[in-house]
Formats: structure tokens, sequence, C-alpha cells
């Protein structure tokens, strides 16, 4: 304890002579955190920086990021090769941190209009119907206590997959008049329902009351692939059923190629949308693991081209999304991709995953014309700001179609299972 004073003592007096012959910016208080903070590599200084704020030196692409917690200064930074930047006053150490360094990540950047295919993990319950007994009508669904958005994932101990495994499971139960177990998970939480067919006394078939749902399938853009592990992220928001309201559970799926016929363009209180359909080859790019607020996520089958922007990019933290020029990629006709001119309005720097971390507009004429801004379908677009990743398009704002949300690409890159730091401990 006393050698750790003594030692920061000898640090304060030498700084302040360093001070006194011009080297350094004086520090206001040791004690409390200091208004500035120096960054060293090695024995050379790179530069003093106010805490809380954000820099960028091209030459040597250090991005470090200063923030204050508890007299506790973290340094967020990225260097060239193996070097770490460290805080030092006068080459004594006088914190000690985790320094989270960005790794030399690149991606392929997407814009691709590409076909998705769901398959539900258990079929999905998707609206309730009467059965006419000859009781009067009843729906023993609703009698069961089983829900719009409920999933059934087994009955009678059996797992369920698909629709087509549920119809064997209600003739055996109502020949019986033995009443099926079924499990269903709502919420996230499993439990029991004991659910009873009725017969229709039109045609004298056993009906349960309830409508169901397997699969889901629409259009969206690629954002990314990683060219090393393949893994992608595309869309940017979650898939939802179009009934339930509620984001599909998936037992797994597929992306395929997808080409635009026509856009329906959006007006305030209209938004447009890309109307496609998929490849005639029916290729199979790539599969679906995860469906998540911040898009879907799996694997690609092999690369795949998006035209002139095959090369892998750099990414753009949030803290470094500047308001300004940037451009998006995508598709609005075909298959080609193409670039389009927008503004970022706003970029709020997320410390923790978050969607809706930009607002974008749409500035480019000929995009304007065609669509009248964002439209359903480009969801997943890639945003590109000075040679950059920086996230995806992802909603369009209902009465300004030519603005709308985007997400940060570092908390796609999350979600895809792509780490963007390395993380080491040093003693500074």
């Amino acid at each position: 304890m006393f050698n750790d004073l003594l030692r920061r003592m000898i640090g304060v007096i030498l700084l302040g002579s360093l001070v006194g012959i011009g080297f350094l910016s004086p520090v206001r208080d040791y004690v409390k955190l200091p208004e500035s903070i120096t960054i060293f590599e090695g024995q050379n200084l790179i530069q003093s920086i106010p805490v809380g704020t954000s820099i960028q030196q091209e030459e040597n692409e250090i991005y470090t990021t200063a923030m204050e917690s508890e007299k506790i200064v973290s340094i967020q930074a990225k260097t060239n090769g193996d070097k770490m930047a460290t805080l030092e006053a006068a080459s004594f150490p006088i914190k000690k941190m985790d320094v989270r360094v960005l790794s030399d990540l690149k991606v392929v950047p997407g814009g691709q209009s590409i076909g998705v295919k769901l398959n539900t993990l258990g079929v999905l319950i998707v609206g309730h119907h009467l059965v006419n007994t000859n009781s009067g009508k009843q729906s023993p669904g609703e009698i069961a206590d089983i829900q719009v958005g409920d999933i059934i994932t087994k009955i009678n101990g059996k797992d369920i997959k698909k629709m087509g495994d549920v119809s064997p499971f209600v003739k055996e139960s109502g020949e019986s008049q033995k009443p099926m177990d079924v499990t269903i998970i709502r919420d996230g939480k499993s439990m029991h329902r004991t659910l009873k067919p009725l017969q229709d006394k039109n045609n004298q078939s056993y009906r349960i009351g309830l409508y169901i749902r397997d699969s889901a399938a629409g259009v969206g853009t690629l954002t990314f692939y990683d060219p090393t592990s393949f893994k992608y992220g595309a869309l940017g928001h979650v898939i939802s059923d179009m009934d339930t309201k509620k984001p599909i559970k998936v037992n797994n799926g597929e992306i395929l190629g997808s080409t635009v016929t026509s856009i329906e363009k959006g007006s305030n209180g209209h938004p447009g949308e890309k109307l496609a359909r998929f490849s005639n080859d029916q290729r199979v790019l790539g599969d679906i693991s995860k469906n998540s607020p911040f898009g879907i996520f799996g694997k690609l089958n092999e690369k795949i081209s998006n035209g002139s922007w095959n090369q892998p990019m750099p990414i753009a933290l949030s803290d470094q999304v500047k308001e300004g020029p940037a451009k998006i990629l995508t598709v609005v006709n075909g298959s080609k991709v193409r670039e389009f001119e927008v503004d970022v309005i706003s970029s709020v720097p997320q410390k923790f995953p978050a969607t809706k971390g930009m607002v974008i507009k749409i500035t480019d004429p000929e995009l304007l014309k065609i669509t009248g801004g964002i439209v359903q379908g480009m969801s997943g677009s890639p945003i590109i700001q000075n040679g950059r990743i920086i996230g995806a398009v992802t909603h369009v704002f209902v009465n300004d179609p030519t603005s709308g949300y985007g997400v940060h690409i570092e908390w796609m890159l999350d979600e895809a299972g792509i780490n963007i730091y390395e993380e080491r401990k040093q003693a500074s």
C-alpha cells in the first residue's frame, strides 16, 4: 500500500516537472479524474485528448475513446500491428485497465436481394376457428387455452416439426376419445395443455379449431459476410409472423438468390415495397440459424458476388460514425447491386447492443425517383461511409419514406458470432 502510494507521488512529481518544460499538459488533480488523458505508444507521445471524446488519426490508424467512470479511465483503441495504447504519466503507470483492441477484421459488403425461407420451431398458432359439432359451434383450441402466438413443440411426448406431423395425432385422439397432451411454448416458457378434438358434423372429420403455420417466406437484402468463416448477416431486423406479429422462432431455414421484378413506390403514409421472386435456379446460398432483433444470421455455402464491391472492407464502430454523406448498396431492378447516396442525419454512440442507432435520409435523385425512398425489401442494405461499413438500413418512417432507421454494424457482427475485438489485459 505504502509503496504503491509512493510510486504514484513520484509519478505526479515527475509529471509536474515535464509540464514545467512544456512536454505535457497539466493534470488537474491526480485523485480526481483528469480533464484529459495522454496516449503513448511505448515512449512516444501520440496525443492528449479530453475525457469523453473520440479521435481518429488516419496516418497511424489509431481510434481512441476515453470514458470516465468511478475514477477509472478506460481506453478503446486500434493500433497498427500489435502495438497497444497505454495511459502513462512520465513513463510511470498511473492506472490499470483492460484494453479492447479492435482487430483488423474486414467483411465483404452485401447489397444482394435474397429470398428467405424460414421453418419454425414446431408449429405456430396463428388463429382459432369454430368446429360445427352436433352440440353447437366450439373451438377445442380455445377451450384448451391454446393462444395465438403459442408454438406446439410436442404432442403426447413426440416432437412436432411441421404441420403434417399434427394430423395423425388428431385422428387417433378423436377415434379413441383420448385427449392429446400438447406441449407449447409461450413467451419462452414451456407448458402443457390438454386438447380434445371435436368431430365436424358435416364431414365427420376431427378438428382442433386451430390455424397453424410451420414456415414463412419473403425477400430482403444481404448486409455482409465474413470471407474467412462465411458467416453472414442480413435484414437488420427480426422477422415476425404477419398474423401474430411475434418474432418467429427458427428451427432452420435457408436464403436463396432473388430477382427484383418491380418497385411499388412509397409515399407519405404508405411504405413502398420491392416486388421480387426467387431466382429461377432456386440455388440455396446459405442456411439460417438465428432470427434476432438485429436480423437473420447463418453461414453461406460459398462466396457470392455483388459486382463491384467484392473486396473486404473495414468496419466502423458506433462512435466513429459521422453525420453527413454516406452510401448504400441495394438492388432496384433484376439482381444488379448498385450504389446510391444517402445522408446520416444522426448516429448514437452505443456501448451496448441496441437497434435503431442511426437515422438516414435518401438523397440520391435516381433512387428517390424509382422508390420514393426506403421501401420494404431494402432492409439489410449495407451503409458505407469513408470506405467503412457502418451499418444497415432497417426501417422506414411511414410519414416520410425518404428517411428511416439504421442499425450499427458492430451489433450485427456480434449476433453473427464474429468477434471484432482482441481482448487483452494490460497494466498501464
